[in-house]
């Protein structure tokens, strides 16, 4: 069993929840804590022994807990996801894989794609593809036949698989902190299209990718996870692409880990990771 806690910091909050699950006979096998001294929140993941009634074990641990603490008691760490992609594959078909082999942390739903070109690959692993073009219709049309797609399934997260349209604030407001998205730089850099190709015509010594939490302002959201490699001179803007998307699916594919597995806390436009 998994339980997540964030609230405000006060002296004693780890022997008093420590209290609570003894009382209940739950053992602790792992515990990470955090206190962010700056904004006086204290963040903790706890791992547990299973406890059969978990509203019960919610509440006791709302009611001696500060008043705006965020409790998660989750028994069933298994998550749902449906995915949203465009046109290129690698990072969908790394999460497929996963899924296939039942080591993402999650089960695949369903994907959406804007363009029939991944509906192959969805079918050979057996997952529901559908397809919502975006041709002759508004953006509030468009998301809103997507949203109704989600809504048919039960789902904790959406993943953006190198999903190349901008979402509308409404949109991301109803879906808010669990919509995931994979950018193609450390970000802030080479925002638009052709990213590698600028980053080719720059010189750039560095190149990488960063996972991150979508907010209404592009590309700002809280950051997951992130990773660089060194390229060079010899690096062609083609290669450079090559080894930008093996960095996009690992990234990825570690942003989803953590938080499929719980890691993840966000506060403000920051996240407290425990890997």
């Amino acid at each position: 069993m998994i339980i997540v806690i964030q609230c405000k910091d006060r002296v004693g909050l780890v022997a008093a929840i420590s209290g609570v699950l003894s009382a209940n006979n739950i053992n602790i096998v792992a515990m990470r804590e955090h206190v962010d001294a700056a904004e006086n929140r204290f963040f903790m993941r706890l791992e547990t022994t299973y406890y059969e009634n978990a509203e019960t074990l919610h509440q006791q641990l709302v009611n001696m807990l500060p008043a705006d603490a965020n409790v998660h008691v989750n028994p069933s760490p298994e998550k749902k996801i449906v995915v949203l992609v465009t046109k290129e594959y690698h990072c969908l078909a790394d999460i497929l894989i996963r899924n296939y082999f039942k080591t993402l942390g999650a089960t695949v739903q369903c994907v959406i794609g804007n363009h029939t070109t991944l509906e192959n690959i969805c079918s050979r692993f057996d997952v529901p593809f559908y397809l919502v073009s975006h041709q002759e219709k508004n953006k509030e049309a468009f998301e809103s036949a997507i949203k109704n797609i989600i809504d048919q399934h039960d789902c904790d997260y959406l993943v953006l698989a190198k999903f190349m349209r901008i979402l509308l604030p409404d949109f991301v407001r109803y879906y808010a902190m669990r919509i995931i998205n994979i950018h193609h730089s450390f970000l802030p850099a080479f925002i638009g299209a052709n990213p590698y190709k600028k980053a080719f015509e720059r010189g750039v010594k560095l190149i990488g990718a960063t996972a991150h939490f979508v907010t209404n302002d592009l590309d700002e959201g809280p950051i997951i996870a992130q990773q660089i490699i060194p390229v060079d001179h010899s690096f062609t803007a083609s290669a450079m692409m090559h080894a930008g998307k093996e960095i996009e699916t690992a990234v990825l594919a570690k942003a989803l880990q953590l938080v499929l597995n719980d890691r993840v806390f966000v506060y403000k436009n920051k996240t407290i990771v425990f890997e």
